[in-house]
């Protein structure tokens, strides 16, 4: 996990760096600069969930795929050519569906006014968040992960701060922001290909002829279900409000930005999940290719603790401060406080998992990943829409159905692994941490608040720390963070 723990860390950096400029986005300056008209930012967070949820069907598994066959294939150079060519032809098909089919495409998303004038936007993001991810997965073959992930967590929405502000002075009006905001995903596509070709890791055989192309293509399609299906449980929730409290008037697009500023309060306890799958996949593979299914169960259970640990500190810190963070947002974006609980719980849970998603996805088992994952998508519509339209729960009841969702599919995962790998994450120090994130809780919610929202969330967060990083160093629960505080320690006093 050496190499793990390192990327891991200079890749969390990214990750809370660009966490803390996107709660300043979208906690602070997406409701002061919408609060008047807040379908535009319904608007642009329906935009990119469609784009990403498009790209992920067009790009035909071959993210996945590359990283799953890069360690064994000799001939690289045809494995880069196949991974590019999935995506165009995925990409043409879309375009050409589109282009035929645009107003039953309207009519299916019962979209408003609004949606429509700007749904072209959607393929043009299509191509750029599809091929990136492409970039993103050769990065990652060559254990390189921190490079897109600065790109995507940092830059990008540091550039979307800045045009957020230019907008919100009054500098450009909105059709201009909304042009100058998606050209956002242009550019970092292009710096992810100027580096990967600086680097000399883009290396193109115009043949496929050595490569075992239904091995390729059939991985590839089961795991482009497995992808689909993760993208779809954590978007559908916000498309099917966009569709289905929609009345004409934008009010769907409405719902989508309250949802979006709870949600991504509740999901913030995911950067570290983040920042370790993304430096374990690749060794993961490795593993799988030596056969060692002892260093696979070394990883499954440390980024199992580690997780959450991590991810139970953050969820204290947001859960003890939620009153005092929604009273810093507009009153109309302050419907939704059980949004963050519901997500961040379940998130929680998720991480706590461990890597079942990557482990299941890289052993021969990798089909499985297939009907668990078609079972997710219709749960997941089908609770959306009992708890959005039958139920008329709201944002709340989209919260809730993403949160049952994410619940089960990890405990199929979990049996699944257990029962054909006789592997599970789980220890005494599980229940160790979890105790002592209770006990934490207890003690800290009884603590008083001062009227001053800002020194509430302040002070409450640091008792958090210190009462949690002294317990986690003498419980001696995770070696790695462990060793990490061991080695601040030195480089502090030495």
């Amino acid at each position: 996990m050496g190499i793990v723990r390192n990327q891991s860390i200079k890749s969390s950096i990214s990750f809370y760096i660009g966490m803390t400029i996107g709660a300043i986005n979208t906690i602070i300056i997406y409701p002061n600069v919408f609060q008047k008209n807040p379908e535009h930012l319904g608007l642009i967070q329906i935009l990119v969930a469609y784009a990403i949820v498009v790209s992920t069907f067009t790009t035909l598994g071959a993210p996945q795929t590359f990283l799953r066959f890069f360690p064994a294939i000799k001939e690289k150079g045809q494995l880069y050519f196949l991974s590019l060519i999935m995506p165009l032809l995925g990409f043409l098909f879309a375009s050409l569906s589109y282009l035929l089919f645009k107003e039953q495409i309207f009519e299916l998303l019962n979209a408003s006014e609004l949606l429509k004038d700007n749904f072209f936007y959607i393929i043009l993001l299509v191509f750029f968040i599809g091929f990136y991810s492409v970039l993103t997965s050769v990065s990652r073959s060559f254990l390189s992960a921190t490079t897109p992930i600065f790109i995507n967590e940092v830059f990008l929405k540091f550039y979307s701060m800045c045009v957020l502000c230019l907008h919100w002075l009054g500098y450009i009006n909105f059709t201009a922001f909304l042009q100058i905001y998606l050209f956002g995903y242009i550019l970092k596509f292009t710096i992810l290909l100027l580096i990967q070709f600086f680097n000399n890791r883009l290396a193109f055989s115009i043949s496929v002829k050595d490569l075992q192309i239904k091995e390729i293509i059939s991985y590839g399609l089961y795991v482009l279900v497995g992808g689909i299906s993760i993208i779809l449980v954590t978007r559908i929730d916000m498309m099917m409000l966009g569709s289905l409290l929609e009345d004409g008037t934008g009010e769907g697009l409405k719902q989508v930005a309250f949802y979006t500023v709870a949600f991504f309060i509740g999901n913030a306890i995911m950067v570290p999940a983040k920042s370790i799958a993304a430096i374990s996949v690749p060794l993961i593979a490795k593993a799988f290719e030596k056969g060692d299914l002892n260093e696979i169960q070394a990883i499954y259970s440390k980024s199992s603790i580690n997780q959450l640990i991590i991810g139970g500190g953050f969820f204290l810190c947001i859960w003890l401060n939620i009153d005092s963070v929604f009273s810093l947002l507009p009153e109309n974006f302050q419907a939704g406080k059980y949004v963050v609980f519901y997500i961040g719980v379940s998130q929680l849970f998720n991480m706590a998992s461990g890597l079942n998603a990557q482990i299941i996805i890289n052993s021969k088992y990798y089909r499985y990943d297939l009907f668990t994952s078609v079972f997710l998508v219709f749960l997941t519509i089908a609770t959306n829409y009992l708890f959005i339209s039958v139920l008329e729960y709201g944002i709340n009841g989209a919260a809730m159905a993403t949160a049952i969702s994410i619940l089960l599919f990890n405990i199929i995962r979990l049996a699944l692994i257990k029962a054909r790998m006789n592997m599970h994450p789980f220890s005494l120090k599980t229940i160790y941490a979890i105790l002592l994130l209770s006990g934490i809780y207890f003690i800290l919610s009884f603590l008083p608040n001062s009227g001053y929202a800002f020194l509430d969330i302040i002070w409450r967060s640091v008792a958090v720390f210190v009462i949690f990083i002294p317990s986690l160093a003498y419980l001696e629960l995770s070696d790695d963070i462990n060793k990490i505080m061991i080695d601040f320690r030195k480089n502090i006093f030495s």
